[in-house]
């Protein structure tokens, strides 16, 4: 595990560049301040959801969540059938460098889990990696630029007022290449103290000393213009735009190197990528779909891999990351077969050969890449029918994983999964449910959902007054929900029908009934002098 925060990130940018573009395939996880908001009431999850709704009941969750944490586990395909992997923990906050403060909210449960699994709060909000989108990018250059700049807090103002009395007083009896230094600046404030100090005196020049320190240095008007266009400036606006967008700059890389990237259940964490680090998502699910395509050709989604797997291949029924990851090491082809591939962690991430570290996000992205190759032997020896060659490249993988591309799982709702590269296939559910109540005034559909609760689970939606449709993607559950409730006194279940159970339809066939009726009274009165002559 190799962990990475903001005082150290600028400084390692090109070895990780390095790393993402030698890689065969990368892995990625985030861990966020929380998951899906109450807010608005009707925001949670349902069965009933199309993807395009899902879509937009999330997008409000991202808004107002942010990444914690990211993890990247870069594979290497050194030689033969060997990945080297290298792990990193990106320690993110949003960066509030020229006066920009976003707002974010935390999820109690979401900070109390990770809490749980031992997440550094004082690293996130002290040590925390800034990063911005496109639309952040672009207000901070503008300010940047023109010059227009101010303190992201009232804790930087104090410290910049303190700074600026410090420096007058002292510039008043010194001599030209005279100097002091200004200590216990932490963060942006080292860039924000010497922007406001170069500016506000022109016989000044500042450099960063490190350690929360800064130098500065009495010069004069001509001496000041030559350093001004010294290329080693650390405060020209182009390396003060670097620092501010952090790790995007790591994540542009990722984009342009176009490697295949995994994940597992990564809907959340592909929306998050967007909306913090290109563009603030969009309203339309199919161009927030065109977007992530475009940044990512070749997404894999481990969920989506062995969900197929596991319904063909002798496994124990598991749930989580870390438990696919341990069956499929204990799998026999996996453990014994020599073509299968080797993984290698680097040393700096040897830990994670040792110890369990669930929801770390560098341990989980490692866990991810590993399920990736260790599925893709599976696959691959199925479709040779055992017979797998010596060292089986990547691009063998990806052959046999190319049903599985771009097609990330979709929890709960109207399709399988999202194809960010075509049509989502939608979902084979049970048949729909309704139920009828009857002596039970003023049931809601929270008390219908606590009724059958014990017995399976359901999504309920109203139909009408007393009427109620049931949900479930379990097959088993609707067999006994109709078997049990057969005899019910209060609670009527049976298998919807849209022509009988619709109130649209019923209204459609009762104004329908009424039309034909007067239509065939018409006839019969209409025809009736006729017939009497």
């Amino acid at each position: 595990m190799d962990v990475v925060g903001a005082e150290a990130f600028e400084r390692r940018l090109p070895e990780l560049r390095d790393r993402v573009r030698s890689a065969a395939f990368l892995a990625l996880d985030l861990e966020f301040t929380g998951l899906h908001s109450d807010f608005p009431p009707n925001n949670k999850p349902s069965l009933f959801d199309s993807a395009a709704k899902r879509y937009l009941k999330e997008r409000q969750s991202v808004q107002r969540f942010t990444v914690a944490q990211l993890g990247l586990a870069t594979f290497t395909n050194e030689n033969s059938n060997k990945y080297v992997v290298h792990s990193y923990n990106f320690f993110l906050f949003p960066s509030t460098l020229g006066g920009a403060d976003v707002e974010f909210t935390l999820s109690a449960s979401s900070i109390q889990f990770l809490s749980d699994y031992g997440f550094d709060y004082n690293k996130f909000l002290k040590d925390g990696i800034p990063y911005m989108n496109e639309v952040q990018e672009e207000n901070f250059s503008k300010h940047l630029f023109v010059g227009s700049w101010k303190a992201s807090s009232a804790v930087d103002r104090d410290v910049l007022k303190k700074a600026i009395d410090e420096v007058t007083r002292w510039i008043v009896a010194a001599k030209e290449e005279e100097t002091m230094i200004l200590q216990d600046l932490s963060g942006y404030q080292v860039f924000e103290v010497q922007l406001v100090l170069r500016r506000a005196l022109q016989n000044v020049w500042t450099e960063p000393l490190g350690d929360k320190k800064v130098l500065v240095k009495k010069v004069s008007p001509c001496n000041r213009q030559l350093l001004e266009n010294s290329p080693y400036d650390c405060c020209q606006k182009k390396h003060i735009l670097l620092s501010a967008r952090g790790f995007t700059n790591l994540f542009q890389t990722i984009v342009e190197a176009k490697k295949p990237v995994v994940g597992h259940n990564m809907f959340m964490d592909l929306m998050h990528l967007h909306d913090k680090f290109y563009k603030p998502l969009p309203e339309s699910y199919e161009e927030f779909k065109r977007n992530v395509h475009n940044l990512f050709p070749v997404l894999i989604d481990t969920k989506t891999v062995t969900k197929s797997l596991w319904e063909t291949c002798p496994f124990p029924p598991v749930s989580n990351l870390t438990e696919v990851y341990a069956a499929l090491c204990s799998s026999s082809l996996n453990s014994k077969d020599p073509t299968c591939p080797v993984i290698a962690l680097a040393s700096d991430c040897s830990r994670y050969a040792e110890k369990e570290l669930p929801h770390e996000a560098g341990y989980d992205a490692f866990l991810c890449g590993s399920v990736l190759l260790k599925s893709a032997y599976l696959l691959l020896c199925r479709s040779t029918d055992d017979a797998v060659e010596a060292d089986p490249s990547f691009s063998q993988y990806l052959t046999v994983l190319a049903e599985y591309l771009n097609k990330v799982n979709f929890i709960r709702g109207g399709v399988s999964s999202i194809n960010f590269s075509g049509e989502d296939a939608p979902c084979q559910y049970p048949p729909l449910l309704v139920v009828r109540v009857q002596g039970w005034p003023g049931v809601n559909e929270e008390q219908i959902y606590q009724e059958f609760k014990a017995l399976c689970r359901f999504d309920v939606r109203r139909l009408s007054t007393n009427q109620f449709i049931l949900l479930s993607n379990k097959f088993k559950q609707v067999r006994l929900v109709l078997q049990d409730y057969k005899h019910h006194p209060h609670l009527r279940v049976s298998v919807y029908r849209r022509w009988r159970h619709s109130p649209g339809v019923n209204c459609l066939l009762q104004v329908s009934g009424i039309v034909a009726l007067w239509s065939l009274l018409a006839f019969v009165f209409g025809r009736a002098p006729c017939c009497s002559l």
